[in-house]
């Protein structure tokens, strides 16, 4: 059964880790960037600092796009748009698949901090979100999900199958596949953090 946003009055418990998924310049600065990046920006911005406040583990994921593509390594798309923060020994991890756990050391790296709860936010909501989420559920972590701090394109028309499919209703059908054990928020704000 897919899960129902969790309402102010039932605040999710705090989380030990934010993972920021693939906030790098192609896709939220720019003429391509996702619908209403400055929001998005805003509140992964705030949730970093609340999470950094809190001693909370930031992890950002960083894609590799295959040659040609606006975030190709190298190239201006491909940087990370919100720096890690270097005095704290931010991990920035690389990534070639959508799940931010595929060949990446990932899950090593919350198992050794400790963590058992941690935050999901960034692009695109039914890619690169979806699919480090719904590792870490199966991997038995939990997951909280703010429903303003993800995000993705419109799907395009295309001929015999639908119009097109607004950026926000993408997001939010994402959010609805992933069943009943992720808790979605309604709002960023709304997400607290403690230490590992």
């Amino acid at each position: 059964m897919p899960a129902e946003p969790v309402t102010p009055e039932a605040a999710p418990a705090p989380v030990q880790a934010l993972i920021v998924v693939d906030m790098q310049s192609a896709f939220v600065a720019g003429d391509g960037a996702v619908p209403d990046a400055r929001r998005l920006l805003d509140r992964v911005r705030a949730l970093m600092a609340r999470a950094r406040d809190s001693g909370a583990l930031v992890v950002q994921l960083q894609n590799d796009g295959e040659p040609g593509a606006p975030d190709e390594p190298g190239t201006p798309g491909w940087r990370i748009h919100l720096p890690a923060d270097a005095d704290r020994a931010e991990t920035v991890m690389r990534k070639t698949a959508d799940d931010g756990f595929e060949e990446t050391g990932l899950e090593e790296l919350l198992r050794e901090a400790g963590v058992t709860d941690l935050a999901v936010c960034g692009v695109m909501s039914e890619m690169c979100v979806s699919a480090t989420a719904r590792t870490a559920l199966e991997l038995g972590f939990r997951v909280v999900l703010p429903h303003d701090a993800h995000a993705t394109y419109d799907i395009p028309a295309a001929e015999g199958i639908s119009d097109v499919v607004p950026a926000a209703v993408v997001s939010r059908v994402a959010e609805w596949a992933l069943g009943d054990e992720v808790e979605i928020v309604a709002r960023a704000r709304d997400v607290g953090f403690t230490k590992p």
